[in-house]
């Protein structure tokens, strides 16, 4: 980079934490407080709050098999539990339940989490199943998980919260679908992989049809007047060049620039217009741009049949044909030019979930369904790669979290990168609020487009009113590969997505300077021909060690006051050479000189995984802090916390 970023240490003790919880499934955290949960923790649904009666049959329907005395049925009450966690942190809560009422749609069955509701369609189910209602985020101290009454009629066995696994960046492809991608979409390509999972690149959509009085440096300003700093990615628009009213408003030669001249990396949608009165429509014929839309056929009244451009010889086949056409001239203006673009053509098809018929599909080439569309990316990926030859373009692919969002999707070998576009101010806020900027990370929503490929695609956050707070996408695991505001009306009127209803200034601030966020200034000189080399730009280094170490795992079984079993596992690891280091035993297992609560983290994270946070001899033996000679437990770290606690004076400590 321009000026390389220093390598992070997650900002403070208390992110290194939260970090923690999310990157250690089989670790259970024992903190100074007694009253902090152990993990997984299940609770029978007949012993949660508010239960009013235990079930051991849903009347004459008998579900075998159940835990415990029995279940509860929500019929009336809704209900709670209480699980307190040592930091903030991801959490994934399952529902072992059943669901015999609906057997043709399901019911939609919703649980809250400190007030803030998540709902998933419940299939029929007459044997106790497990359904995942994903991870969420858990704040320190007390959280209240209910199981709410809204729909109703849904059996809980039980109830278990985990720590959620953290997601394997790595997994992500670094080559493009397109065989033939030019060396610079390749090299682009390859950069977009190395940062992806460890920063979030900055980008702005800039306004077009010349608003701001033409200016279309408006937004990029605007942000370097409020951050000092400038968006790396820059968004266009290329809906203007189309057959109908086509104008060139130079969307083209400012993407050249942008690239060539600034260094910087395009995207582009691509709002394609067809007539509404399609039916008197002659091919050819220009139209006034108020006699077109982009919108699906009932919501403008309009004849265009999407089927239909899926037949050859139809006049709908020759009308997108025609806009293909036209694409392709300024994508290939790019491509002689040596400039890559991120493109999102046929965006937001599956927009408020709209099939055929029913209206409310947001744009005609998603007014069809599923299977149409996915007919009509094919196409326009198969006209532009092979009767255009155009090769410089990375594919990006607009996705939903709904159940039927992977009927949508076009296929691993014509999408790169998967894009969500999050506008979350207005309604389905999620954040207990109801107004101003919404800082959370919609980590649900990256969950879902994560999984949607397995991990195999970069997911990016292609269109978005306020952008998620630094911290919130480091707790919550929520790395977008880009995020980018749509354009301020401004003065213009219009969407204002960088005014105080969207963004909070500190926060949009705090991101742009933060060691999170790449700006232009610091993409690397050589963007274009990237070897891929990312060594320099890793998340927080971890030392590495040639030292064999031997973790001894040991199981015990205590039993709780309620009389059931519980088994508690903890690994103690043992250095091959100790106490020969200065300091030896004073808890400085990062060193950095001194002992605090990121020395903790870095001897839990060491326990979760030897092999990924590796200790070196000095760090060993300094680690061992509690009851020195023991090697290596979950005491030593214990002992940390009651240091900084003032519980003790000083390390080492043996009791």
């Amino acid at each position: 980079m321009k000026n390389k970023k220093k390598s992070r240490a997650f900002l403070s003790a208390v992110t290194a934490l939260s970090l923690l919880a999310v990157s250690m499934p089989a670790v259970s955290v024992t903190a100074v407080d007694d009253a902090v949960t152990t993990f997984p923790f299940t609770i029978e649904g007949e012993n949660m709050d508010d239960v009013d009666q235990v079930w051991t049959s849903i009347y004459e329907n008998q579900i075998p098999d159940y835990s415990g005395e029995g279940f509860a049925y929500i019929t009336g009450n809704s209900i709670s539990c209480t699980v307190t966690v040592p930091e903030d942190g991801m959490y994934t809560i399952t529902v072992r339940g059943a669901q015999i009422l609906d057997k043709e749609q399901g019911r939609t069955e919703t649980i809250a989490v400190n007030g803030n509701e998540i709902s998933k369609v419940i299939p029929y189910a007459d044997k106790w199943t497990d359904f995942s209602f994903g991870n969420v985020r858990l704040n320190k101290g007390e959280n209240t998980i209910e199981v709410l009454n809204k729909y109703g009629y849904m059996a809980v066995d039980s109830l278990t919260v985990s720590v959620a696994e953290k997601h394997d960046y790595s997994l992500a492809t670094g080559e493009t679908c397109d065989p033939d991608a030019t060396p610079e979409t390749k090299s682009l390509m390859k950069y977009l992989k190395s940062v992806y999972g460890k920063h979030v690149i900055a980008g702005q959509q800039e306004i077009y049809g010349g608003g701001h009085q033409g200016n279309y440096e408006w937004e990029n300003e605007y942000i370097e007047n409020l951050t000092g700093k400038v968006p790396a990615i820059r968004g266009l628009d290329f809906m203007n060049y189309n057959p109908l009213y086509g104008w060139d408003d130079g969307s083209t030669e400012r993407a050249i620039a942008w690239v060539k001249e600034r260094g910087g990396i395009i995207t582009a949608s691509w709002h394609i217009n067809v007539p509404i009165d399609f039916e008197n429509y002659e091919i050819g014929d220009e139209l006034d741009w108020q006699k077109c839309t982009y919108k699906n056929y009932q919501a403008s009244n309009g004849t265009f049949n999407t089927e239909n451009v899926l037949k050859e010889g139809t006049k709908e086949r020759e009308y997108f044909e025609l806009a293909m056409e036209d694409l392709a001239e300024q994508l290939t203006k790019l491509q002689d030019a040596n400039v890559p673009i991120i493109f999102r053509p046929l965006h937001e098809a599956q927009g408020n979930d709209g099939l055929y018929g029913d209206g409310t599909a947001w744009f005609w080439w998603g007014d069809r369904g599923a299977e149409v569309y996915k007919g009509l990316w094919k196409l326009l990926y198969t006209t532009l790669t092979e009767k255009y030859d155009l090769h410089n373009i990375i594919w990006e692919f607009n996705s939903y979290d709904y159940e039927s969002s992977p009927d949508w999707y076009p296929g691993d070998d014509m999408v790169d990168i998967v894009a969500y576009d999050k506008y979350n101010v207005e309604n389905n806020r999620g954040d207990g609020k109801s107004s101003g900027p919404n800082l959370i990370a919609i980590s649900g929503k990256f969950d879902s487009l994560y999984n949607l490929t397995d991990g195999g695609k970069m997911v990016s956050m292609a269109e978005n009113d306020t952008i998620p707070a630094t911290d919130n996408m480091i707790v919550e695991d929520a790395y977008w590969l880009y995020v980018c505001p749509w354009y301020d009306g401004g003065e213009d009127g219009g969407t204002a997505f960088l005014g105080d209803a969207y963004q909070d200034k500190d926060e949009f601030t705090k991101f742009y300077q933060s060691d999170l966020c790449i700006t232009l200034d610091e993409l690397p000189e050589d963007l274009y021909n990237f070897s891929g080399d990312s060594s320099e730009d890793e998340k927080p280094e971890k030392t590495t060690t040639n030292t064999e170490n031997t973790t001894t795992t040991n199981t015990e079984n205590t039993t709780a006051s309620d009389g059931e079993t519980e088994t508690t596992t903890t690994s103690s690891v043992s250095s091959s050479d100790s106490g020969d280091t200065p300091d030896a035993g004073n808890g400085d297992a990062n060193g950095d000189g001194e002992t605090t609560i990121a020395d903790c983290v870095s001897i839990l994270q060491f326990l979760a995984s030897s092999d990924e946070y590796a200790l070196d001899d000095e760090a060993m033996s300094k680690a061992d802090c509690y009851n020195v000679g023991d090697g290596i437990n979950t005491d030593d770290a214990l002992a940390i916390q009651k240091l900084d606690a003032g519980l003790i004076d000083s390390l080492p400590y043996n009791p």
